[in-house]
C-alpha cells in the first residue's frame, strides 16, 4: 500500500513522516539530482511546530532555529505602530520558529532517511503527470539519470510539488500560470548584530509602496555576536503586467534605491541588503482557490494545493498542517492489512474535507493583505513619522490592525 509523494520539499518531506508515523508505507520522488539546504528563511507558526515536536523534531529545531517571540510594525523612520508577542510569549503550548529553509529541510530529510530508509527521496525523478487507474495512481516520471521515461504506480499520490505542481496541472489543465498582484520581492540572508529582543521579527513599512521585513534564523555565533538575519524586500509596481521571471538573481542596484536612509530598529537596511552573498527575486504570485483537491486516488498539498502570498507566516505551516490531516484520515480508516481493504479515494476526499475550506480561507485572507490598510493610514497622516501612534491611529484602527493580522496567523 505505498504511497508516492511527488515532491522533496518541506510539506512532502513532513508528509513521509507523518503517513510513516501511522504506518503507511511511502516512496517520495523529488525532481532534481541533489538535495542541498538551499534557500532563505521560513517562519513555523505553533500549530506547525506542534505537529513537528509529535513527529520527535523538537529538539532539532530547538537547537536550530530561532524561538520568535514578537513581531513589531515600525514605519519607515523606526517608529513603533502595534506589536504582538508571538509563540510561547502569547500563551501557546510550542514556540513559533524562524529558520533558515535550508536548515529545517535538512532536519526533515535526515528523519526520513533514518526512519524509512537511506534512499528516500528517490533523486532525479521529474514526474510529468498522473492519472487513476482502477486499483492505483500511476506516474509518469522522467528518469533524469537514465534519461528515461518510466511509470511509478502506488494506492495514491500525493502532490506536493509546489507552486509549479506538475500533478496540480494534471488535474486543472487549462489553470494557466500563477497569479500576480504585483510586488516585487527580493530575498536574502546576511551577519549582523540582533536587533530589539534578538528573536523580534520586524516589518517596517507597507505594501502600498515599499516593506521591508527582517527576522532572524540562525542562533548567535562567532566572537562578534552575529546572527543571521533572513530579510524580505517588497516593493509593488503600479503596472504590474506580466510577472517578472520566477527566481532569479537579484541586483543591490535594484533593492537599495527604494529604502535608502531606512534604519528600523536601528539596522541600516541598505547595508543588510550590501551585506547579502546572494540575492533572489521573486514575483509575488498566487493562484484562485481550488474547488478541490482530491480526485480519485489522487490528490494536493502544501503550495501545490493552496499557493498564498508570504502574508502571516503561513506558508510552511499550512503545508504542514496538510500533511498532518493526510495521515489522520489514513489512519482512520479501518485496514485489515489488504492493500484493497483501503477505500483510499474517501480517505483522500476526508482529507480534504479537514483542509480545503480552512487553507483556502487563509490563502483568500493573505491576498487582502488586511493589515495594510491600516498601515497605509499611517503613511498618510504622518509622511515624516511620529512621537506617539495613539496620534496617528485610533484605538480602533490599532485593535483593527492586530486583528488583521491574527487573522492571517492561523491554523
Amino acid at each position: 500500500m505505498t504511497v508516492v509523494i511527488v515532491g522533496g520539499g518541506i510539506g512532502g518531506l513532513t508528509a513521509a513522516l507523518s503517513l510513516h508515523a501511522v504506518g503507511v508505507p511511502v516512496r517520495v520522488l523529488e525532481a532534481t539530482a541533489q538535495l542541498r539546504p538551499l534557500g532563505v528563511g521560513i517562519n513555523l507558526l505553533p500549530h506547525a511546530t506542534a505537529h513537528l515536536t509529535e513527529l520527535g523534531l523538537g529538539k532539532a529545531l530547538a537547537d536550530t532555529a530561532i524561538a520568535t517571540s514578537e513581531v513589531v510594525h515600525l514605519d519607515r523612520f523606526g517608529n513603533e505602530i502595534w506589536r504582538d508577542p508571538r509563540g510561547r510569549a502569547a500563551g501557546h503550548n510550542h514556540p513559533q520558529y524562524s529558520v533558515h529553509r535550508g536548515d529545517l529541510q535538512q532536519i526533515l530529510l535526515d528523519a526520513v532517511r533514518e526512519r524509512i530508509g537511506p534512499g528516500t527521496p528517490s533523486l532525479g525523478m521529474r514526474v510529468l503527470d498522473t492519472r487513476n487507474d482502477t486499483h492505483r495512481a500511476v506516474c509518469r516520471v522522467h528518469n533524469r539519470r537514465t534519461d528515461t521515461i518510466e511509470e511509478i504506480s502506488g494506492t495514491a499520490v500525493i502532490g506536493a510539488d509546489g507552486i509549479a505542481s506538475a500533478i496540480r496541472r494534471t488535474l486543472y489543465p487549462h489553470e494557466g500560470e500563477p497569479l500576480w498582484g504585483g510586488v516585487r520581492m527580493w530575498r536574502g540572508t546576511a551577519a549582523a548584530r540582533p536587533f530589539r529582543t534578538g528573536s523580534s521579527m520586524v516589518i517596517a513599512g507597507s505594501n502600498h509602496a515599499a516593506k521591508f521585513v527582517m527576522y532572524p534564523v540562525r542562533p548567535r555565533a562567532g566572537e562578534d555576536g552575529k546572527s543571521l538575519i533572513n530579510w524580505v524586500a517588497e516593493v509593488r509596481t503600479d503596472r504590474p503586467g506580466a510577472a517578472p521571471e520566477w527566481n532569479r538573481t537579484g541586483r543591490l542596484a535594484d533593492v537599495a534605491p527604494h529604502f535608502t536612509g531606512w534604519h528600523p530598529a536601528g539596522v541600516d537596511i541598505c547595508g543588510l541588503v550590501a551585506a547579502t552573498q546572494h540575492i533572489l527575486e521573486y514575483p509575488m504570485v498566487d493562484r484562485d482557490p481550488l474547488p478541490r483537491w482530491s480526485f480519485g486516488r489522487i490528490t494536493l498539498l502544501g503550495d501545490a494545493a493552496h499557493p498564498m502570498y508570504p502574508v502571516g507566516s503561513n506558508g510552511g505551516s499550512q503545508a504542514i498542517l496538510d500533511a498532518r490531516a493526510l495521515a489522520e484520515s489514513f489512519a482512520a480508516t479501518p485496514n485489515t492489512g489488504e492493500p484493497a481493504s483501503i477505500d483510499v479515494p474517501s480517505v483522500l476526499a476526508d482529507y480534504q474535507s479537514r483542509r480545503l475550506d480552512s487553507a483556502n480561507a487563509v490563502a483568500t485572507a493573505n491576498r487582502d493583505i488586511p493589515m495594510d490598510r491600516v498601515l497605509r493610514l499611517v503613511a498618510e497622516r504622518a509622511p515624516h513619522g511620529f512621537d506617539a501612534i495613539t496620534d496617528v491611529l485610533t484605538a480602533a484602527e490599532i485593535e483593527a490592525l492586530g486583528g488583521s493580522y491574527r487573522h492571517t496567523s492561523r491554523g
